[in-house]
């Protein structure tokens, strides 16, 4: 009876996990750039006195959908997307190089670039940093062109190029603050086969729809866990009238 319990408890737990799982990827459909978070219910024996002979299963992270998202023409001159493979390399809040799809660009006050989580990009040099200008042109490798101020219209200054790199997906881990970075924990080299366009973002990869559904199923899966646990407890009472009818 205890492990008729243990397993429909575990069960309940698991299906809460992927449901929280699920729930991040579905608030994140707007996000610009996002990479929906992928799990899978892997079977485990039980191991204990004598034979295994019960299953438990358990919710595992398998890592990130790495699907380019649709592509939205904004028009917007700091609005980049990435064509294909690619990211951009960012600075993490606790100053280590991350990686971002993110393309949502916007200057501070001091005309330091970042994306629209605050996450600082970077260059060829480090940190880009514009200066006031009347045009903004990017260019597909990345290199970034203003016309300052009171300048001709032909007049175009390159400050810096983006930092884009295209390592192997499937070297790439997401961290807690949701920036990828390389496994081993190098820095991943600059790539100029990766390729922009500017005045469009790249959206999530979210199915929307999909998230939806497997939230019904998942609250489905936690419901009929929390039955099988009234079952047992049910028939731990039922044994019990039993046992004290036989005495």
């Amino acid at each position: 009876m205890d492990k008729f319990l243990y397993l429909a408890m575990h069960g309940a737990t698991q299906s809460m996990q992927a449901q929280q799982t699920n729930a991040n990827n579905l608030a994140n459909v707007s996000t610009v750039g996002f990479k929906a978070t992928l799990d899978h219910f892997q079977a485990k024996p039980v191991y204990g006195p004598g034979h295994p002979d019960r299953v438990y299963t358990s919710d595992q992270i398998s890592g990130a959908k790495f699907d380019q998202g649709a592509v939205i023409t904004t028009g917007r001159e700091l609005d980049i997307a990435i064509n294909d493979e690619g990211w951009f390399a960012v600075q993490a809040d606790d100053g280590s190089i991350a990686y971002s799809r993110r393309g949502d660009f916007h200057t501070d006050a001091n005309g330091l670039l970042l994306n629209g989580a605050n996450q600082i990009v970077l260059g060829e040099g480090g940190p880009i940093t514009l200066p006031q200008f009347e045009t903004l042109i990017v260019g597909r490798d990345g290199t970034m062109s203003v016309r300052a101020a009171g300048q001709a219209a032909n007049t175009l200054v390159a400050v810096d190029r983006l930092r884009l790199v295209k390592p192997d997906n499937e070297q790439l881990v997401r961290g807690e603050d949701g920036l990828f970075r390389m496994r081993d924990g190098n820095e991943a080299p600059a790539d100029a086969s990766v390729s922009v366009t500017s005045g469009a973002l790249e959206a999530s990869n979210v199915n929307a729809v999909d998230a939806m559904v497997r939230m019904m199923e998942y609250a489905r899966h936690y419901e009929t866990q929390v039955k099988l646990m009234n079952i047992a407890s049910e028939n731990d009472q039922a044994s019990s009238r039993l046992m004290r009818m036989n005495g």
